[in-house]
């Protein structure tokens, strides 16, 4: 099994200006939140990446990829029908190959030497199998993502048999059908927005696709996914980052900032901004 696509899901209505944005990374460098998922895809292995946008915003897309462009190409979903429907737009560029997935407003940053990208393709190819990555994520924040149910699978103690995906729970669902033994109690698996699929995930996507005239989310079509083959998920050494949420620029920011070699500086002015407001 031999990952070597990636379609980066860019559409949304509420999406199609956040992968534009633009942060310092950890080399200190200006590059945009596209640039930076292109780059995580392409570090984890992937030979070619597409980027699903809306009609009419292919070109300033292109503008803050930072790739080359043989490397590069887009995909225009024609529809707003859901994410679901934006990724079943990729279809034909993935072919017929497990690939790996990236949300357009998520953005990975690893805790160790690999990126994320890498450590969940790694996982796959070995397992040879689908595989999500995840964060144990607070009671708190389900009504943000999609959850996981399953089981840890020995000897491992990063790796789980997925047994049920729900799209943003809440606490009571969460808690009678999405408890993960192991887990601190009021924390559950949540995904990362991260994923490697197998090519059969557009069949299940099709399926909702004709059933349905309105928007088409992914959750259910992966819930689906683990009821007919083996589904792993990853917990994922490193954080993600919802840069669509309420400061989470800003919170991306911040990390990256303190994993840079600017990290006493940033420590100074919080420290400062700080104390003046207790003042």
């Amino acid at each position: 099994m031999k990952v070597s696509k990636a379609v980066i899901t860019a559409a949304g209505v509420h999406q199609r200006s956040l992968p534009l944005q633009t942060l310092i990374d950890r080399d200190g460098r200006e590059r945009s939140v596209l640039g930076m998922l292109v780059g995580e895809a392409l570090g984890a292995g992937v030979e070619e990446v597409a980027v699903v946008v809306a009609a009419g915003d292919a070109d300033r897309f292109a503008a803050v990829t930072e790739a080359a462009p043989s490397a590069v190409r887009f995909v225009v979903q024609d529809q707003p029908r859901g994410y679901g429907h934006a990724l079943w737009c990729a279809r034909e560029f993935v072919g017929d190959a497990p690939f790996l997935h990236l949300v357009g407003d998520h953005l990975p940053l690893s805790a160790e030497t690999r990126s994320c990208g890498a450590q969940i393709v790694a996982i796959a190819e070995a397992e040879g199998c689908a595989v999500s990555a995840v964060q144990p994520t607070p009671e708190r924040d389900l009504h943000r993502y999609g959850t996981v149910g399953g089981r840890l699978v020995p000897p491992a103690s990063d790796r789980y048999l997925i047994e049920r995906i729900a799209e943003k729970p809440t606490p009571t669902v969460a808690e009678q059908e999405l408890l993960v033994p192991g887990l601190r109690a009021g924390t559950y698996l949540c995904l990362f927005g991260l994923h490697v699929l197998p090519t059969g995930i557009f069949d299940l996507l099709e399926q909702r696709l004709e059933e349905s005239e309105g928007p088409v989310p992914l959750t259910p079509a992966l819930d689906a996914l683990a009821q007919r083959e083996r589904y792993l998920a990853l917990e994922i050494a490193g954080s993600r980052f919802d840069v669509g949420a309420r400061y989470g620029l800003l919170f991306a920011q911040l990390a990256l900032a303190l994993e840079s070699g600017h990290r006493d500086e940033v420590l100074a002015e919080l420290v400062e901004m700080l104390a003046q407001r207790c003042r």
